[in-house]
């Protein structure tokens, strides 16, 4: 890394004095309308699409992206479009599954001063970018019929759990939540059953139903397509 963009990188990061976040509020208002309006008009118009969560740093020869390109061209095939957060990694995997089935691909990019760059495979007029965190999970949310989540780090776990809290407080319908690899994620669903459900009681026992937990693409389609033949919901076709 230069010396120049070490620099940027520092300054992106440096916590802002009382006197400069109280003087950046007011223009901060109209950044984040603008976020939200623009968001509202190009999203309402992309049709019925699942959301793929994971780790930015998945390489194309591991198994995980593979199988989120499996999952994303399957998608496709099944009437789903297919949103990611745009970037590299499992986001790239799931909008190059997506571009593959002649999908809708789309991406919401976010500005980080590491990482995230706008990935080749979404569809021409497709890629929002935003700088704000929670406007662009409240665009996942809002436009998805369901999430997928590959494995992946604390931005795949923020959307996971975002997603389940606002289902569990009934603050928006339920959909599909879909964890992808027993190999990952069964060390932290045997502590959210043991430790908040049995030891503390700090969740009930249903809301273990929020998410279901798979390992192929089949159960992937599976899943969503019984969660909307169960609830008689429509996928918003």
């Amino acid at each position: 890394m230069n010396p120049n963009e070490d620099r940027k990188i520092k300054e992106k990061l440096k916590q802002k004095t009382w006197n400069e976040i109280k003087t950046n509020d007011s223009w901060a208002i109209f950044k984040i309308m603008a976020e939200f309006v623009e968001g509202y008009e190009r999203l309402s118009k992309i049709g019925p699409c699942v959301s793929i969560f994971g780790s930015a740093r998945t390489k194309p020869e591991h198994k995980y992206y593979k199988l989120a390109e499996e999952i994303a061209f399957d998608l496709t095939q099944h009437g789903y479009g297919v949103v990611t957060g745009g970037g590299p990694g499992i986001m790239e995997a799931g909008n190059k599954g997506a571009h593959r089935g002649n999908g809708v691909s789309v991406g919401l990019n976010i500005e980080l001063p590491f990482e995230q760059h706008d990935n080749p495979f979404i569809s021409k007029g497709k890629s929002l970018d935003f700088d704000y965190f929670f406007v662009r999970k409240v665009m996942f949310v809002k436009y998805s019929q369901g999430f997928v989540v590959m494995p992946g780090g604390f931005g795949t776990l923020d959307e996971l759990f975002e997603a389940m809290t606002l289902i569990q407080t009934k603050k928006i319908g339920a959909f599909p939540i879909i964890l992808v690899g027993t190999d990952f994620w069964s060390g932290l669903i045997d502590w959210v059953k043991e430790t908040l459900l049995e030891k503390f009681g700090n969740i009930s026992p249903g809301d273990l139903d929020l998410f279901s937990i798979v390992d192929t693409s089949n159960e992937v389609i599976d899943v969503i397509d019984n969660f909307y033949k169960k609830y008689s919901l429509s996928p918003n076709f």
